[in-house]
């Protein structure tokens, strides 16, 4: 397990159906296991084995802990289900013999499942298959908060562009330099909204002076002063 899921928390919805089935030695380790790494446990009606919510993002599971040859048909018909249900589902199964491993495969391509439509991850027994469960839920937790970031950089680059022509065409405005057009992004947010106020409501929500008010009313109403070229 990576230690770095001590950092994170979640939280883990159990199926209620699911726990009566299972030992309550099993139950003991999942509930000391996620308690360890700061995961908030609830047992629930679900239709999923579980649903592990990390990092803002929920994965549901059908959770074998012993692969049964002779009913693969009734859990891959849940799991048919399922997979309509959830954008991520996981079938996590626990085939400690040659021969479950086999018919876990052969299930698998005979039921004609879509690569990755659920994933499948076959496990040598159940207490590995729920640490696979947690490190599969905290990495789609952490590819989502990656997202973010990059979204959030992305958004950030893209306002200082715009920020960047913001001031290059105010500042075209005679006397108005970097200063001004602070002022005025901060006071009205856009070159249209500047474009549309008076000389008093320029006057009354910046610090620009009279002289500076006037010209930049101009500049946007009179035809030859904004097409007459800046003298630096």
């Amino acid at each position: 397990m990576d230690s770095s899921l001590g950092k994170v928390s979640g939280v883990c919805m159990m199926s209620t159906s699911w726990r009566e089935k299972q030992h309550p030695a099993f139950l003991n380790f999942i509930s000391q296991f996620l308690n360890s790494y700061s995961y908030r446990l609830n047992f629930l009606p679900i239709d999923p084995d579980f649903i592990i919510n990390c990092g803002g993002t929920s994965v549901a599971f059908v959770f074998e802990t012993s692969w049964d040859c002779e009913n693969s048909s009734t859990v891959l018909a849940r799991v048919n289900k399922l997979k309509n249900q959830f954008k991520y589902l996981y079938v996590v199964a626990a085939v400690p013999t040659r021969e479950q491993n086999d018919s876990f495969n052969q299930s698998f391509l005979k039921y004609g499942f879509e690569l990755g439509r659920p994933t499948f991850v076959p496990v040598r027994d159940p207490e590995m298959g729920f640490e696979k469960i947690v490190n599969i839920s905290h990495a789609r937790g952490a590819c989502k908060q990656n997202d973010a970031i990059a979204m959030m950089k992305r958004e950030r680059k893209r306002a200082v562009l715009n920020m960047d022509v913001f001031l290059r065409v105010v500042t075209a405005i005679p006397g108005v330099d970097n200063h001004d057009a602070n002022a005025l992004s901060h006071a009205f947010g856009s070159i249209e909204s500047i474009a549309k106020q008076s000389k008093g409501s320029i006057l009354e929500n910046t610090d620009l002076s009279l002289e500076k008010a006037e010209t930049i009313y101009k500049f946007f109403r009179d035809p030859q002063f904004y097409q007459a070229p800046k003298i630096n």
